[in-house]
Parts: C-alpha cells; structure tokens; sequence
C-alpha cells in the first residue's frame, strides 16, 4: 500500500481490526494515539519481532531486517510519534509517551510472547517496555544502547575511561560534521559504501532535526535506571555495538552486560552506530543466533 498521509482509508486500517495477517503480504495502517498517531506495517509469520528505530530512523530504516527475518517471524515496524510518516507531534512529552504507544500498537495488534529489536532511542523505549511487562518479552536485543540505564554508575574499567572517550568522540563528531558527515554513519560507510550512507542521510532527513534535537534532549535526560533493575528483570538480551561508534560508547554496552546475568555482548569490527544498517549481514546473523540460542 502507497505511503499516502491524504489517504483517510490507510489511516483507519486498524479500526476494527481483530487479527495480525500472517501472510507474505504487507499489512500497513496508522494507529491514532493521545496527541499524535503511529505508522506501523506487518510482515512475515511466525513469532512477533518488533523492531524500535533510533533517532535518525523510521520504519524504513529496518530494510534489510524485513526480507531476512519475515520468512520466520511476524515483522513488525513503526515509526514513533513525530517521525515521518507521522504528522508532527508536539514536544513537552517524557520516554513513557514512547512507551505508551509501543504498548498501544503491541495491544492493538494483539501480540504476545515478543522479540524486540531496538536501535540506540528505541532501546530507551524497549528497555521501558520490557520492564512493565517482563512476561511478555522472550528477547531483547540492544543495538548500540543501553537505554534509559545509568551506565555512568557502574563500576567496570571501561566506565573509568569514559571521560576520555567523550572528549576524543567529540573532537570527532566535529570532524565529521566539518565534512558533511553524520556521527550515526561514521567516515568508513561514507568512504567505502557511499550509497548506504546516502540512503541513511536521506531517511534521517525524512523528520525535522529541531524536532529530533528536542527528544535527544529528552531521552538523555532519561539515563537515570540503575542497572542493578535491569540485572532483575530476567529477560535474554543481546547488546550490539560497533567498535567506531562515535555517538554510543561501546563500553557503556560492556558495562551492562557485566552485570546482568546470561547477557551476551558482540562488538562489531569496522563498524561505526549503525551497525544494523552498514553491517546488516552481521547484524542479522548475531540477532537470528541469539532468537535461537533463547528456542525461537
């Protein structure tokens, strides 16, 4: 179905909805919500995976996840409040807002016994949703985030050099944005995979930065859960970084894994935020080992 925001019979797909189609066809529709409305489309069969985009995102951001993961799991993508397709939301809104949507779509498609995938921001909403419903999340995979976890607290060598990797992180984010380059992408995908870099800054450019800079304001101010709460929940994750990161320090992902019992921790070589997205190879084989490593 067209991405068509005049279209009033794409928004109204779900009303009255009963059942999530687990045919190969592609179910999509908008899903109003307090304030704002939710794109999401469905694909695939088998388990529920659903997939949170980061900051630079949305729904479309999950491209080369769909055809790999579809064949055997229901696909669930959306894009959060405010982002494109979505009409604009207004800001002043906390990561519960998020997590109310996320739990809005999950109800309405009637999902249980969930994967979640989450990308950097969407590991603050994921994280917060697997901690209001335990039971209903199988697995969780963290790529490039530790959510709303206050990282900065845990006792772990790799927290005692934080501070040096901010400043050096810095330094080369400026670097990076003097050359027209995102931190999300890096240098090597713009040098050795120019058009994945490309199509990544033409989705990031799909929703307002000033709108965008607004809930980076807000999903930092977030980073407050003790991880000794995150330890207690018992649900399998797998925490994903890249080696280049320059946004999300791929120790903070070191430190959680720490202390929280079964965890498992890659680190992708050459490889900088989105290592869904320039490593996607890597990435789906390390997330389709983990579902099966937790009897999915």
């Amino acid at each position: 179905m067209r991405l068509c925001r005049e279209a009033d019979s794409v928004r109204k797909l779900l009303k009255g909805r009963k059942k999530v189609n687990l045919s190969m066809e592609k179910e999509c529709g908008y899903l109003r919500c307090v304030g704002s409305e939710i794109y999401y489309e469905v694909m695939g069969s088998g388990p529920a995976l659903v997939f949170a985009h980061g900051l630079g995102g949305n729904h479309l951001s999950w491209w080369q996840q769909i055809p790999y993961f579809c064949r055997q799991f229901t696909c669930v993508t959306f894009s959060h409040r405010g982002f494109w397709p979505n009409a604009a939301a207004a800001a002043g809104f906390s990561v519960s807002t998020y997590v109310d949507d996320l739990t809005l779509l999950i109800n309405h498609l009637e999902l249980a016994d969930l994967l979640l995938v989450a990308q950097s921001m969407g590991g603050w909403v994921c994280l917060e949703y697997a901690r209001r419903h335990p039971h209903d999340v199988r697995g969780l995979v963290m790529g490039s985030t530790t959510g709303t976890v206050d990282f900065a607290s845990i006792d772990h060598p790799e927290i005692e050099q934080l501070n040096e990797w901010n400043v050096t992180a810095e330094k080369m984010r400026i670097d990076l944005a003097a050359k027209g380059i995102l931190a999300a992408t890096g240098e090597r995908m713009a040098a050795d995979q120019p058009a994945l870099e490309y199509l990544y800054r033409q989705i990031n450019d799909l929703t307002p930065t000033p709108y965008k800079e607004s809930i980076r304001k807000i999903v930092r101010s977030a980073r407050t859960l003790p991880a000794e709460d995150v330890a207690q929940m018992n649900i399998p994750m797998l925490l994903i970084t890249g080696e280049e990161d320059l946004v999300f320090p791929p120790g903070a992902a070191a430190a959680l894994a720490s202390v929280v019992p079964g965890s498992k921790l890659k680190c992708v070589e050459k490889a900088g935020h989105s290592v869904y997205f320039e490593r996607a190879d890597v990435f789906n084989r390390l997330a389709d080992e983990f579902f099966k490593s937790i009897g999915t």
